[in-house]
């Protein structure tokens, strides 16, 4: 048997009950001394006095409270509270705040999150709606940059994805949050229950408060276009993906194609939807028409398109100039380099963030949006 400190709980130490009696857990191999001589383990292990334990179970999940901190200082908890809330306007010195927070700390004070919610009536929680799309490299640069400055002014952004099948309860609904944001239009039925959930919806072509995005953020197909004219091509195909849920996404930046190249007298060559199976024999049709130029939809499907090429031997960008979309990093890893076109994604979340904060708050919008020039990089595909 080894006596350890009491109220330790670990194994073979002992424990203290709340009237000083000692429990022992002997989890040492027990023995007895058979008729043989023989000596055989009797498996037997001293039982734990369940009192004891439910008792330190209870001390370890209490939550601290600030009251306990007022307590354990001899403070008044109007004054505790004043500083765990950073109320302003108080006259409290800075040793008492300090001491405050430090026992704070040492208690294991957390706030609850719940109660401030109720008496603040915010949640401090941005929920944005997500299209179902795959999270390509722009969006990741949203979502990334909206969090942080989000979080740099005590939100936290959640998002969500719907989906047509869905059947979770909609987290407007569950969470409560001060604002619902979507990078694109919701239906009138999704619309009317974020806006009787209590939130303030910001969204596409919407209310009061309708989210106005710049056009030119969609302007990347142009871009994209005019360069290769400037480079003296002429039989320009659009490279699609396959993957349905860009669909509209992809026929939008199909059209844009289009017009651009039709202003300038021309019309698009072809279109195709690249995937891993068909990427060699498109290439080889196209290089086959004359297509000497090529608009992808995104650097994923400009890559694909790249490696078929070079597959086949096609000189890039002797015989096909290839230029992508989002100037994501594997662009300037390939081998030649991908010619992109970059657009300030990580500026649209910190400006969409910001005018979440303002919605809620009540202040002036940010005067200033992120930058919606889109800037050609040329690189080896051009």
């Amino acid at each position: 048997m080894i006596d350890g400190e009491a109220g330790s709980g670990r194994l073979g130490e002992g424990f203290s009950g709340a009237a000083g009696s000692r429990f022992e857990l002997d989890h040492s191999p027990s023995t007895e001394l058979h008729e043989d001589r023989s000596v055989r383990p009797t498996g037997r292990v001293q039982a734990i006095d369940r009192r004891t334990m439910t008792a330190q179970t209870d001390r370890a999940s209490k939550r601290v409270t600030a009251a306990d901190v007022a307590r354990s200082l001899g403070l008044s908890r109007a004054t505790v509270g004043f500083v765990l809330n950073n109320t302003p306007g108080q006259s409290i010195s800075e040793a008492t705040k300090r001491r405050v927070l430090d026992e704070a700390q040492r208690l294991g004070y957390r706030p609850h999150t719940a109660a401030r919610a109720l008496a603040s009536g915010r949640s401090r929680i941005v929920l944005l709606v997500l299209p179902d799309w795959p999270l390509d490299h722009s969006m990741r640069a949203n979502i990334d940059e909206a969090s942080l400055t989000l979080d740099r002014v005590g939100y936290s952004l959640v998002t969500m994805t719907p989906h047509p099948d869905g059947q979770a309860v909609p987290l407007w609904q569950s969470l409560s949050p001060d604002v619902v944001l979507s990078l694109t239009p919701l239906s009138d039925e999704r619309y009317a229950a974020v806006a009787s959930s209590g939130a303030i919806p910001l969204v596409p072509g919407r209310g009061s408060l309708e989210l106005e995005l710049d056009l030119r953020f969609a302007d990347g197909p142009r871009v994209q276009v005019e360069h290769l004219l400037a480079q003296g091509r002429r039989t320009i195909a659009f490279a699609a993906p396959d993957d349905l849920r860009l669909a509209d996404l992809a026929a939008q930046r199909q059209h844009l194609t289009a017009a651009t190249l039709g202003a300038a007298g021309l019309e698009l060559a072809a279109v195709a939807a690249f995937n891993a199976d068909n990427a060699g024999d498109v290439i080889a049709r196209w290089v086959a028409d004359g297509v000497d130029a090529v608009v992808a939809y995104n650097d994923d499907v400009a890559a694909r398109l790249l490696a078929a090429a070079l597959r086949q031997g096609v000189d890039v960008p002797g015989r096909l100039a290839i230029v992508g979309h989002d100037d994501t990093p594997l662009a300037g890893l390939l081998v030649p380099a991908l010619s992109s076109v970059r657009v300030d994604a990580a500026g649209l979340g910190r400006y969409l963030a910001l005018v979440a904060v303002a919605a809620v708050e009540g202040g002036e919008r940010p005067s200033a949006g992120p930058s919606a020039d889109v800037q050609l990089v040329r690189r080896e595909t051009t």
